[in-house]
């Protein structure tokens, strides 16, 4: 890069630019006009224009396609220079992009509709937690109520005499062996 030919004016937006003249539009093309045939049968003449008015229509649209042209090269050298300095600073598109998720999450969290909604979803929730509460207590009670019912009791009864009928009066915790129970041998492996 020749710095005889880079714009050093920091306030310019051409900063940093290589300006280079040789670059021309001829091979840009323009929509509706052939090259050399202004005015013939491949490109006729709109109707009430006249051939002055086509040729300074023609100049207008290479001055604008050119200030365009000019305008995507200082876009382009203000995105590098922005990029360079965010690179000197530090700061990559993660560190980018989580600065935006947290500045997101503070502004919604601050907002009034999460607010209002954080107020409502814990007050449903202190209000769930007291119905559930007192259908726990109620629960309870009544499992207690029923459990010293003579109902509950003579069902307790006939299960604890076919529980003696069925295991016998080794059923106090001490293992009851079956006839089909063997220890297992050599010739009969466990599996």
């Amino acid at each position: 890069m020749d710095p005889a030919s880079q714009d050093i004016n920091l306030n310019s937006p051409n900063k940093g630019l290589v300006v280079d003249h040789s670059d021309s539009l001829s091979d840009v093309p323009v929509e509706g006009a052939a090259e050399g045939a202004v005015g013939n049968a491949a490109n006729p003449l709109p109707p009430g224009l006249t051939e002055e008015e086509a040729e300074e229509l023609r100049t207008e649209l290479t001055k604008v396609e050119e200030e365009i042209n000019t305008l995507r090269q200082v876009l382009s050298a203000k995105e590098r220079h922005a990029t360079e300095l965010k690179r000197k600073l530090g700061l990559s598109p993660l560190t980018e992009l989580k600065q935006n998720l947290t500045k997101s999450w503070q502004d919604v969290q601050t907002s009034n509709a999460y607010k209002k909604t954080q107020e409502t979803l814990s007050q449903a929730g202190q209000k769930t937690s007291a119905a559930l509460t007192t259908v726990g207590t109620v629960i309870s009670k009544r499992l207690g109520d029923m459990r010293n019912s003579a109902t509950f009791k003579s069902f307790e009864d006939k299960v604890g005499n076919l529980k003696y009928k069925v295991v016998g009066p080794k059923g106090n915790g001490e293992a009851v062996t079956s006839p089909t129970d063997t220890t297992p041998t050599q010739e009969n492996p466990p599996f």
